[in-house]
Order: C-alpha cells, then structure tokens, then sequence
C-alpha cells in the first residue's frame, strides 16, 4: 500500500466511531507499523523549515489502540503478559544490527530502531518513536510514543523520554543527532534537545519550564505552539530560582528551573567520546 493511499485510509478510519470500524482497520494499522518499523513514515521529521508532525500517524496509532482486542504474548505462565492485537510486540532478528542485551527490555511494533543501537536492559521503546542508528538506549529507559531520537545519542540510565500522541497535531519530544542526556533525566510534551547538547543527571524539560541561558544572559520559552528548543551543543544543568510572591521571599522558596551553564567545549568533547568507546 502506497502511503498516501494509507494516509487516506486512516483519516477515514479515524473520523468512524470506534463501534463502526470495519473488519479491515487491523490491516491498516498493520500496514502503518511495517512502516515505520522500517523507518518508511514518522510521526515527525526534519525539513528546511524544521520539525514537522505527520498528524495522520498519530491518528493511525490511535485508530490502533481502539480497534484492537485484548491478546495473550505471554512467555509462560510466569511471565504473563498481555496487550492489544493492534499493537504487538516488535519482532527482531540478527539481520536488524541492533544489539539488545537479556534481561527484559521491549519493543513494540511500529517503532524504528536503527542499526548499531544498543538497548540495555531493562528499557522500553513505545510504537511510533523513532530511535536512528548508533544511539544507546540505557537501562531503565523510556521511548515515548512518537519520540524521535537522533544518530548517536546516550540515553543515560532512568531517562524518561514522554510520549505524545494527543493532541495529534502537538510536536513529540524530539532528541537531535549526538545529544547526551545524563541519568534520570525527563525530557517531555513538545522539548527539543539540539544537536550535539548535554543534559546534566537530573534535568528536567517540559513545554511550559523557562530555560535560563547564563552564557548570553536569555530565557528561552516555548511560545504558543512553539515547543521548548534546548540550542545545539548547550550543556544544560538543574538549577532553581526564587519565587516571587511575597510569601515565597518570606520563606525562601526557589523553584526548579534548568540552566544553560556553558556550550560544549574539547573537553566536553572528550568526556563524550570516552562514553562512546565505552559502548
């Protein structure tokens, strides 16, 4: 099936009530899933302009959660599992170069894992993110629905990549090519990581969290649709600033806030390169 033939599928699938869709919906979304398993359609991709959202893939996503019926993947009975038939878990072979390490880690179908990405265990990937070639994917990490990860990205330990399937129109989170996101990080609803930044452990980014730039002494904000845009190569650290109201000065209340302490420099640089080699 051509894409604009299935682009045209699902918004008629997606308009139908969820008790009147037909029989052929699972095949549709089926189709949906080779494709961006394969990496053919995204829910989001770069243009000239910047960041695009594919809305009608998202729109396939959820077509798929409503016209799917409760299956059993269970291992055995010790390890019971169960989910949508609409949206299994992804099936990998050797010929797919992405080495994933025993020991729990799962991937639904319809997300596109590039070659040489390394998935520790335990970790999560949710249909419709996109994860390109030589990224690690850490233990304890999740890949929202929808994200899209870069080339060479680390995933540090216990990062929580959000996902974003409603609005359909609202931007995923977005990770550029080369990023490093430190340990227990949580990037979230409508953030873009630049290329080449750094997230120090423990920062946390969402649409609505101001973003205080001490190099060139700017607050960069996400206004109206516009998501939150770390720029390439900043280092990002939790920091936190003082509330305003009168009660917070008498108290001394700070809130969280994320801190652009500098850009990356030689020896940012090499702190990252030792990561790679150690991958």
């Amino acid at each position: 099936m051509s894409t604009a033939v299935l682009r045209r599928e699902i918004e008629r699938l997606y308009a139908l009530p969820t008790t009147d869709l037909p029989g052929e919906a699972a095949d549709v979304v089926a189709e949906l899933r080779r494709k961006l398993s394969a990496g053919e359609v995204r829910a989001a991709e770069p243009t000239a302009d910047g960041w695009v959202v594919n809305d009608w893939v998202k729109k396939g996503i959820l077509v798929a959660f409503r016209a799917g019926q409760i299956e059993d993947y269970s291992i055995n009975p010790q390890f019971p599992f169960f989910d949508k038939s609409t949206l299994p878990p992804r099936e990998l072979t050797r010929n797919d170069r992405i080495r994933v390490v025993p020991g729990g880690s799962s991937i639904r179908d319809g997300a596109y894992i590039g070659p040489g990405v390394v998935c520790m265990p335990p970790m999560f990937v949710n249909v419709g993110a996109y994860v390109d070639e030589g990224t690690m994917i850490d233990s304890h990490v999740l890949v929202g629905s929808c994200a899209q990860i870069g080339k060479n990205v680390h995933l540090s330990a216990g990062v929580q990549i959000g996902g974003v399937l409603e609005p359909v129109g609202a931007m995923p989170v977005i990770v550029e090519d080369g990023a490093l996101i430190g340990g227990n990080c949580g990037v979230y609803e409508a953030t873009i990581v630049g290329t080449e930044a750094v997230l120090a452990p423990g920062t946390i980014l969402t649409k609505s969290t101001p973003l205080y730039d001490l190099v060139h002494g700017t607050v960069i904000r996400s206004t109206g649709d516009a998501p939150l845009t770390v720029p390439p190569r900043a280092v990002v650290v939790p920091g936190s600033r003082p509330a305003k109201s009168d009660n917070a000065k008498r108290d001394g209340i700070h809130l969280y806030t994320p801190v652009i302490v500098k850009y990356r420099d030689p020896g940012t640089d090499a702190a990252l390169e030792l990561e790679a080699a150690l991958r």
